[in-house]
């Protein structure tokens, strides 16, 4: 499901409730706005929220470049994994998860059981634009990044179209794409209760 429409205010609360115990978990390539849009989802649903990223880092007590420097990147994805199945039990709240966290079956699964996925899905300009001004994104570092980012797509798209919900992410503010994600929220959770 696409997002097109915003959220009344009225709907908050009857979302938080359709919620339950679930955790809304953010998935997407680097640079869609994940942590950003993460944020102010749960400032409107008064949720916590967490990082997965930043969660790695606090129980590794390394940034994840040196984990990928020092272990690669299997060994970076197995304790990605781990986390996120830890964090997935703490519901609700809203989660933020690394780029490549959804490419992973378990964590497909441990999402479906616990969580509402949603896609932040952006064009490789947005995507470049945004991160060039950072320099911590381990994968980027290549001689052609652009490259790298479309193969990145290339890969990764196919696996999050399986998302519960897919909000297009663009040059607006973040406030109007957090509206979009809350009305697709209400929106998806009006759907599953018609067809029970």
């Amino acid at each position: 499901m696409t997002a097109t429409d915003n959220s009344p205010a009225q709907d908050i609360p009857a979302l938080v409730t359709k919620l339950g115990r679930r955790s809304i978990v953010f998935i997407g390539l680097m640079g869609a706005g994940k942590t950003v849009i993460g944020r102010k989802v749960a400032t409107a649903l008064d949720l916590p929220f967490i990082d997965s990223d930043h969660e790695i880092e606090r129980v590794s007590r390394m940034t994840v470049p040196e984990l990928f420097s020092k272990y690669g990147e299997a060994e970076f994805r197995s304790l990605e994994r781990r986390v996120l199945a830890r964090l997935l039990k703490q519901g609700p709240q809203v989660l933020s998860t690394g780029g490549g966290a959804f490419m992973s079956e378990r964590t497909q699964k441990a999402i479906a059981r616990s969580g509402i996925s949603v896609w932040l899905k952006a064009d490789l300009e947005t995507l470049m634009h945004r991160v060039a001004k950072r320099q911590n994104r381990p994968l980027l570092h290549a001689e052609d990044p652009h490259a790298v980012m479309q193969r990145l797509m290339d890969l990764r798209y196919p696996v999050y179209g399986h998302a519960d919900i897919i909000v297009r992410t663009r040059d607006e503010p973040k406030e109007t794409i957090a509206a979009e994600v809350l009305g697709s929220l209400v929106a998806h959770f009006n759907k599953h209760q018609n067809e029970g």
